[in-house]
């Protein structure tokens, strides 16, 4: 393919994915296909001649498409948000085009350069310590990971380093810390990093709470164990609960462990300051992270991580010493790292702060108004509602949440999961696609009440009214009062 082909290709593909946009609501979020779909429908081999884009586009219609989950939809209220705009997808298109990649400095100068720039922005969007940026001019940085999974998995080795070169101690009397509600991907990175990860148990809220941390500090010393990390998740993936990090940063402090703070999906909220109380207590972390892939609209991959000395993830790789600008490759598990900051750039400039805070208060917003819904019709209870997030159930045995969970998977029209919260089965709702509006969030109750309607074999009933009310009362998503 030569220029003027890859001209035409390219311009094809951008109204392709602007089609893809302004259809999506058209679109069954699930798909229908069974698996093992794809096997009879692509020939066994690669083909021997090049064939022309025209007919990979064909394919991609009657082929991919038919396959997918749309992330993006509307109707979409699954697992977590996987950010996307406009801008980051053109950023995401020209850092593939320009194909650079960094190591150090000298391996590509603007890529390492905006990097470690993007980074200190995005700091003070969120307004971390000012010890945490590039610029502090302490040991103190940030840079873009892959995931959050990756993150925390840097961060547990950097702490199991400091703790056995400070200490002296055998690598097997380690054992870190997380709350039994974090994301599976903590208790993987205490498997890959062969540290023990203990589960504590939460408070009714969902939250881990310093009491229970220090009792199980207290414990491990005296059965001849070392702390060396505590992973604190603000924004769990279950409900959304926030760990009480004032509790346990001093704790840490107090022990000399790693407190690690896994902000992945809720951190972007702290670009809005009415959120950024759930986050006191971030003066302790050692190591934060949060996704603009996930609620910022940056497109993935972009894991945002911050360290408050560098020089102790540097030793992790036996790397000393530090040159004029940082060595990031030395702060990661790979070797070489995509331009990836070009496009949280992009997506910085053309949204502006104040366009990521209203992103973030419209999403808060409509997922208060799914709860005002939910809270209307009295066969329904709300377990939980943070942030763009409400778990909720039928009243009475889990058998009643689980079949209407089974009915609405069925039809397809709306992506909802379940979820296991203090012993009882929840729908968790989340609010995921940007392109979700208030109009959306009322299909989707309606879906659901359309359903918990005919499982109970009766029509509205006495209901009717009562929900009329509060749906025609419900004020505007963006400016209403939560």
């Amino acid at each position: 393919m030569n220029s003027e082909e890859f001209r035409k290709f390219a311009k094809v593909i951008v109204d392709y994915i602007a089609d893809y946009f302004g259809t999506i609501r058209e679109k069954q979020v699930l798909s229908s296909v069974e698996p093992g779909y794809l096997q009879c429908l692509l020939p066994a081999e690669a083909p021997s001649i090049g064939e022309p884009w025209q007919s990979i586009l064909q394919d991609l219609d009657k082929i991919i498409i038919p396959g997918l989950t749309h992330w993006h939809s509307p109707n979409f209220h699954a697992y977590y948000p996987t950010a996307n705009s406009f801008p980051g997808i053109v950023g995401e298109l020209l850092l593939s085009g320009l194909g650079v990649i960094s190591t150090d400095w000298l391996s590509c100068p603007a890529s390492v350069e905006l990097e470690l720039k993007m980074m200190d922005w995005l700091a003070k969007i969120l307004n971390l310590p000012a010890l945490f940026l590039n610029s502090s001019g302490g040991p103190g940085g940030g840079i873009i990971q892959n995931a959050a999974s990756d993150s925390t998995l840097v961060a547990l080795l950097a702490a199991k380093k400091r703790t056995t070169r400070k200490y002296l101690i055998p690598e097997g009397k380690l054992v870190a810390y997380t709350s039994e509600q974090s994301n599976s991907s903590v208790e993987k990175a205490g498997l890959l990093a062969s540290v023990p990860m203990r589960l504590l148990p939460t408070d009714p809220e969902g939250r881990l709470c310093g009491p229970t941390l220090l009792r199980a500090i207290r414990d491990d010393i005296q059965t001849g164990h070392t702390p060396c990390c505590v992973v604190c998740t603000l924004g769990t993936t279950g409900t959304c609960a926030f760990d009480r990090l004032d509790e346990i940063g001093p704790i840490c402090r107090q022990f000399d462990v790693w407190l690690h703070v896994d902000a992945a999906y809720a951190g972007s909220a702290f670009a809005c300051p009415e959120y950024r109380h759930l986050m006191k207590g971030v003066e302790f972390a050692d190591s934060f992270n949060v996704n603009p892939h996930k609620w910022m609209l940056v497109n993935s991959d972009c894991s945002a991580m911050w360290f408050k000395d560098t020089e102790e993830v540097k030793r992790m790789f036996e790397e000393e010493g530090s040159s004029e600008v940082s060595n990031v490759q030395f702060w990661q598990i790979p070797s070489v790292r995509r331009f990836r900051a070009l496009k949280l750039w992009f997506v910085l400039r053309i949204y502006g702060v104040r366009g990521i805070q209203d992103h973030i208060r419209k999403q808060v917003g409509l997922a208060g108004y799914f709860e005002r819904l939910v809270r209307s019709d009295d066969r329904f209870e709300v377990c939980t509602a943070s942030m763009g997030l409400v778990c909720f159930k039928l009243k009475g045995p889990d058998d009643l949440t689980r079949t209407l969970i089974d009915r609405v998977s069925r039809r397809r029209n709306i992506f909802i999961m379940p979820y296991y919260y203090q012993n009882r089965l929840v729908i968790r709702f989340v609010i995921c696609s940007r392109l979700t509006e208030e109009a959306d969030v009322l299909y989707a109750w309606r879906e659901i009440q359309t359903q918990a309607d005919e499982q109970g074999g009766v029509e509205y009933g006495n209901t009717t009214k009562k929900n009329q009310l509060a749906i025609s009362g419900i004020a505007d998503v963006s400016t209403a009062q939560i």
